[in-house]
């Protein structure tokens, strides 16, 4: 199935006409945080940012991360099993430390993971499941985030103490049940918040249940000239694991795909943080804001994707400090800070098993690792008239880590285990923009960015045999944006924009076993993001993002599927996706929701011969309002009862697929004050 623009239009258009769907408010200014740690109006941030707020959040229910981040154009998430996941922002799936470390995720704020300790599946780290909303910033946002924020940022905010008590309790027939509850109290200049939320799920695959809980405590103080904020966050996760199901007969057999090969698979995670925010005057012309800061993490899992079979634990703990300073004066305005965090990491592998092939039995590696990151950044904007302003930034981070073997240094088996060493790395990330307002209601954007990241430790320490030489340099990416946002007659809303990125020193591990550090990749496309409203209950919103991702590099191999050529798609890069919701609220206590989830097909290897075509699935959402404190919440996901794939890849000769849940009935219940 290869997704057209013609055919999505026509769909589009028909949708319009045909879909139900919720009636929208008028529009009100968004500000945002995410762009500059200050808040911002959206529509004059020269940067692509989607928001999704707590309505939207409400509506969509996820299950899981990815089902809300579907509603954001350029986003993908692939779902694995439970609570995992690979995403792209602007790019391919990632995996590996490309994926840990080519996004960065954000909780009020504050990374959950140091720079080089990320994790691929690092956005189940979030309290989503309560937020008052979530801010993505699509490209590079390195001048004010540094590590980590070279494809895109993702920043989940908590309620905060004027947020509504709810209570919310809800099931379906996957037995998945959830709860999530939020309560928040104000007594003078004091606000408090306490959250809490709970999944367990036996599992759409055999032996694949999970088990989550999560919470976050707030205090908010405002008064004597002082604003403090401390949030308390944790979460532990219990998953058994479902690895993929080979072929593409199992993908289409009703039975075949329920199947877990993996039974004895695991992953156990756990962390917590802590933040807290000191805002204040300091003059009637400057702002400052302190950000001290700890985090704590460890997890557990099997390597079931691996002949090993074995055990990974990694775990780190960090303090750090944000700090951000804003001047305005007139027509200028300038934010600066200085970044600091230290980190302590280990990490270890052992096999139980014997002998498989190169994979000996016994420790594999175990090591610690110190890192130290200091930061600063500066961005200057200066407002030529009223329509027109010009924004510069540049930020420079400086990284350095001390690695430490707890075990034998040299080879065994496969695996290469370094001697100590110390690495430093220094990226400069520099930023221009420039904003015009050509009326009221249309603003344009031109913007230029450049983001980098240090490697992450795993790639550097981590090694096995013919990983010896080119060891990872800092990911460096340079990106062009030119954006336009419209309100148009009170009923559409548009914004559009089209970005051109080229990366370097993209490394990852080819088929032969060797490293790859000097990959070269190109990310061009359009997006799309409107809000298209019908009448005072119908309305219809669509995401939708046309890219293409190359490499920009020969590289030969053993295996043939594996071999790139230049100008060859990236693997797991659908060029076309979209999300169309159409929303109609019947009357004052009935609405409908009905979502398009599209992804065009994609290639599963590098050499582009094997892949998978894709899907179209619909979800049905109703609420009924039964009184002013109770909604009834009813879904219908996968309503057509397509049978796809959640992910699919090719490896070892074979298709293989995480296959996404049959149709699914859910019921809700939500309680408010």
């Amino acid at each position: 199935m290869r997704l057209t623009l013609k055919s999505l239009f026509a769909s589009c258009i028909s949708a319009a006409l045909t879909m139900p769907a919720w009636a929208q408010a008028e529009q009100q200014e968004v500000i945002v945080v995410s762009a500059s740690r200050m808040g911002e109006p959206l529509d004059q941030i020269a940067q692509s940012i989607s928001v999704l707020d707590r309505s939207a959040l409400n509506l969509q229910n996820a299950d899981h991360i990815s089902e809300a981040l579907a509603l954001v154009p350029g986003v993908d998430l692939h779902r694995g099993s439970g609570a995992e996941h690979l995403t792209a922002i602007r790019s391919p799936i990632l995996t590996g430390g490309a994926g840990a470390g080519s996004f960065l995720y954000l909780q009020n704020g504050v990374a959950l993971r140091s720079a080089g300790f990320a994790n691929v599946n690092g956005l189940f780290d979030t309290h989503y499941d309560i937020a008052e909303r979530i801010e993505v910033v699509r490209g590079p946002s390195g001048a004010v985030y540094g590590a980590n924020a070279i494809h895109g940022v993702i920043n989940v905010i908590t309620p905060d103490a004027s947020a509504e008590d709810s209570v919310m309790v809800s099931g379906d027939s996957q037995n998945r049940y959830k709860m999530q509850a939020v309560t928040t109290h104000s007594s003078g200049a004091h606000g408090f918040v306490i959250a809490a939320s709970g999944i367990t799920e036996a599992g759409y695959r055999q032996n694949a249940g999970l088990d989550q809980q999560k919470f976050t405590l707030r205090h908010q103080y405002d008064g004597a000239g002082v604003e403090i904020d401390t949030i308390l966050s944790g979460y532990n996760l219990n998953q058994e694991t479902a690895g993929f199901i080979f072929g593409r007969d199992a993908l289409n057999d009703r039975d075949l795909r329920r199947e877990n090969e993996f039974e004895d698979a695991y992953r156990d995670a756990k962390a917590i943080n802590l933040q807290s925010t000191i805002g204040f005057d300091v003059s009637d012309k400057v702002r400052a804001q302190i950000t001290p800061y700890y985090r704590w993490n460890e997890m557990e899992f099997l390597q079931h994707f691996l002949p090993s079979q074995a055990v990974e634990k990694n775990a780190h703990q960090s303090i750090g400090l944000q700090s951000t300073f804003s001047y305005e004066d007139g027509a200028v305005s300038i934010l600066s800070g200085l970044d600091l965090e230290l980190t302590e990491g280990e990490l270890s592998e052992v096999q139980s098993i014997p002998r498989v092939f190169s994979y000996t039995q016994g420790t594999h590696y175990d090591y610690e690792v110190e890192a130290f990151s200091a930061s600063a950044f500066v961005e200057g904007e200066y407002q030529f008239t009223d329509k027109t302003k010009l924004k510069a930034a540049v930020r420079v981070d400086n990284t350095a880590y001390k690695y430490d073997n707890q075990t034998d240094s040299g080879i065994v088996g496969r695996f290469l285990r370094l001697d100590d060493r110390d690495d430093d790395f220094v990226t400069v990330s520099p930023k221009l923009s420039l904003t015009h307002a050509f009326s009221e209601d249309v603003t344009g954007y031109v913007n230029y960015s450049h983001g980098a990241r240090p490697p992450q430790t795993a790639d550097l320490y981590r090694l096995q045999i013919r990983q010896a030489d080119n060891p990872a340099e800092p990911e460096e990416i340079d990106a062009f944006e030119l954006g336009m946002r419209a309100d148009i007659h009170e009923h559409l809303r548009v914004e559009a924009v089209a970005y051109h990125m080229d990366k370097s020193n993209f490394f990852f591990r080819d088929a032969d076993g060797f490293n790859v550090s000097n990959g070269k990749t190109r990310h061009q496309g359009i997006e799309l993001d409107t809000q298209f409203r019908l009448s005072s209950s119908l309305s219809l919103s669509a995401a939708v993002s046309y890219a293409r991702h190359t490499y920009r590099f020969d590289r030969d191999t053993g295996n043939e599927f594996e071999s790139i050529q230049f100008g060859d798609d990236i693997d797991t890069a659908p060029r076309l996706s979209a999300n169309v919701r159409g929303q109609w609220q019947v009357n004052d206590s009935i609405g409908l929701a009905l979502e398009w989830v599209s992804l065009d097909e994609y290639y599963t290897d590098a050499a582009n011969a094997h892949s998978y075509e894709g899907h179209n699935v619909l979800n049905l959402r109703t609420n009924f309002a039964l009184n002013s404190n109770v909604d009834l919440g009813v879904s219908i996901r996968n309503l057509t009862d397509e049978l796809y794939a959640e992910r699919a890849d090719y490896a070892f000769g074979e298709d293989r697929y995480m296959p996404g849940e049959t149709r699914t009935f859910g019921v809700s219940l939500r309680f408010k004050n």
